[in-house]
């Protein structure tokens, strides 16, 4: 592939992200990055290389995904040729339902403390299922080796990064209705709060609880976070703090490998995890988007933007009316993924007027996604999470263990597809994507962000694949969002300010409700991508400046 050339200017910065020709690392934070890289020099595959970056991410990324969350993986096997998908997002527990919930008057679950963190979290048995696949692979690294970073960090500190230090002040302010002011669960504020305040931007942060279960789980293997002495802490914390997971739904998780959904996207297989994921929705768009000569349009002009929010207003839709876990539900995915489907729904959209939105879904997913391509071949791609910033905002006893609060995106509906049941995993915002090329990883990507995910993946699809963008330029152009936030009461439009005031002006006319966030904005979430150009052999990486990221390798 030959990218579109910007010309040199002495006087603009000469930002280059890497290219390599063995193997590359990118993630939305520089220490995740460096310990990738590093397994992957003591001869790590690229899951191994995925799980040091995960742990690490646990410990200096807590705001968007710690080992009390989940985490869903695709993987490429090079020997094999073969995709893969783990789905290693956690169930509610045995005593959830929802006549609990309205016995306690509730009509929403609670997106902070014990009964947030209803699920099990599933990140430690997404670790151990990836661990056993890369000694398959001819892995020569221990659990121990892979955690090592992890734990160096925790134990002797790190400097607190940007959006860390950001998050925390965010989430220590009162507001009027408590859904921050995290400084009130004292276990979070021991951990997070040295001194009583939000740890700085650039001070040393230590974790020396989680420290300690990072060593135990190094030295006794990942199952001792569900059936071992880490389990019966968390289980013991729950029942002391009213919340409801017991020792048996800590047993009885695991993880499962799942067979990945694919379409056809201009020559290329895209593909992407299926349900309880969104996956199927990141698709769709491809799906309607590939009836489109985007040729005909040009890059951000409104017509390609309000092109591409219909075509996500479309996969949301049906989304929202089939996603929730499979064993509880039918879900028609290949007949909502058929080519005859996708030129449906491409009929729908018009050029003159928008489509009306649809209902407005809970309005967080504080994600990490990373990519690791190795020198082998393999493919990783990658996102771990706890939902909100700071998951449930509770920290489990002595452990360190941040739990999610994923539950929480459950309705107590009865009648909605997604309500509670006991052991029931949650439709899920995750959902790591990738090309292939003939049959070879061709681009490696994705973002954080909730419902962000498929519209940031169908940004960085069409603007390499359709407009020839380098993987750094389409990373960090200007970005949109279509969906709600905080103290919205519907769905709007959200583009950066670096976006023409001319193009918001023409969305507003076709109808869209548009709002302007800041450059470079933190709610359009962190994205990254790997690159493998076939042609040269090369790696091109890419990381967003909207995060604390690196895109590194050899």
């Amino acid at each position: 592939m030959i990218f579109a050339q910007r010309p040199y200017n002495a006087t603009e910065s000469q930002r280059f992200n890497p290219v390599t020709p063995h193997a590359m690392v990118t993630s939305p934070h520089y220490l995740a990055t460096q310990a990738g890289v590093h397994v992957l020099r003591k001869g790590g595959t690229a899951l191994d290389a995925a799980i040091a970056v995960a742990a690490v991410l646990a410990v200096v990324y807590p705001q968007m995904g710690t080992i009390g969350g989940d985490n869903l993986w695709l993987i490429y096997d090079a020997h094999a040729k073969t995709m893969r998908g783990l789905n290693a997002s956690g169930r509610s527990g045995e005593r959830v339902s929802l006549s609990f919930f309205a016995s306690q008057g509730l009509q929403a679950i609670p997106m902070r403390g014990a009964l947030a963190a209803c699920t099990v979290p599933g990140v430690v048995s997404g670790w151990e299922k990836a661990q056993q696949l890369s000694r398959q692979w001819g892995s020569p690294l221990s659990l121990a080796d892979l955690l090592e970073d992890a734990i160096m960090l925790a134990r002797d500190g790190f400097a607190v990064a940007p959006s860390l230090a950001y998050w925390l002040h965010e989430d220590c302010k009162l507001d009027s209705t408590g859904y921050r002011q995290l400084q009130r669960f004292s276990d979070f504020a021991r951990c997070y709060l040295p001194n009583g305040k939000p740890a700085a931007l650039g001070q040393r942060l230590c974790l020396p609880e989680l420290a300690a279960t990072l060593e135990q789980l190094a030295r006794e293997g990942a199952r001792c976070f569900y059936e071992g002495d880490i389990a019966q802490r968390i289980v013991a914390w729950h029942k002391a703090n009213g919340g409801l997971l017991t020792a048996r739904d800590f047993a009885e998780h695991s993880a499962d490998w799942v067979e990945p959904l694919h379409i056809s996207y201009r020559g290329l297989d895209a593909y992407n995890l299926p349900p309880s994921t969104q996956g199927m929705a990141s698709l769709s768009i491809l799906n309607i988007l590939e009836n489109y000569d985007l040729s005909a349009f040009k890059e951000g002009s409104a017509a390609y933007y309000h092109l591409l929010i219909e075509a996500t207003k479309l996969a949301f839709a049906e989304r929202d009316t089939y996603l929730t876990d499979p064993d509880f539900a039918s879900i028609p995915v290949q007949e909502l993924l058929s080519a005859q489907h996708g030129r449906e729904l491409a009929a729908c959209i018009r050029f003159d007027k928008a489509l009306p939105p649809h209902a407005p879904l809970e309005p967080k997913g504080d994600t990490c996604w990373f990519g690791v391509v190795d020198a082998q071949g393999n493919a990783v791609s990658m996102i771990q999470s706890i939902f909100h910033d700071f998951g449930a905002g509770v920290v489990a006893g002595d452990t360190g263990v941040l739990l999610q609060n994923r539950g929480c995106f459950f309705s107590l509906d009865s009648k909605h597809v997604n309500r509670l049941e006991p052991r029931k995993r949650t439709m899920h915002t995750l959902n790591p994507p990738m090309l292939l090329k003939e049959n070879r990883p061709y681009l490696v990507y994705g973002t954080m962000g909730g419902e962000g995910q498929p519209q940031t993946q169908a940004a960085l699809v069409t603007r390499m694949v359709d407009f020839h963008f380098s993987p750094q330029d389409a990373v960090a152009a200007p970005r949109w969002l279509y969906g709600r936030t905080w103290g919205m009461p519907a769905n709007n439009v959200k583009l950066e300010k670096r976006i023409p005031q001319a193009v918001a002006d023409a969305l507003q006319k076709l109808g869209h409700d548009v709002a302007m966030t800041p450059e470079y904005c933190d709610v359009m979430g962190h994205a990254g991508a790997i690159l493998c150009n076939s042609s040269t052999g090369m790696l091109h990486g890419a990381t967003d400046p909207r995060s604390d990221g690196l895109a590194a390798g050899y």
